[in-house]
């Protein structure tokens, strides 16, 4: 079983992400094989606060040229987390 720490991997600090923040909604970094349950949990644990939705999204990694030769970078999982009323996160 995955440690709490081990399924949120980042809270992620985009300029979406501040505007989500305002509406109580924050995105992080995920492990891609947390479920919405694991997430909720895992946020429930470390932050202290009630967690109303979760949402997940798999972002598919680009394709990147290196010189001569294809790369990939990996895929990986994000999720949207929306806390209760009143609840709040601390970004620092």
């Amino acid at each position: 079983m995955l440690s709490p720490y081990d399924i949120i991997k980042t809270l992620i600090h985009t300029e979406k992400g501040t505007r989500l923040e305002s509406g109580d909604c924050y995105q992080f970094l995920v492990a891609k094989s947390a479920t919405k349950i694991d997430i909720e949990k895992a946020i429930e644990k470390i932050y202290k606060v009630k967690v109303r939705d979760v949402n997940t999204v798999v972002v598919h990694g680009k394709l990147k040229r290196v010189r001569t030769q294809l790369g990939r970078q990996p895929d990986w999982k994000k999720a949207f987390v929306r806390l209760g009323k009143g609840q709040k996160i601390e970004v620092k």
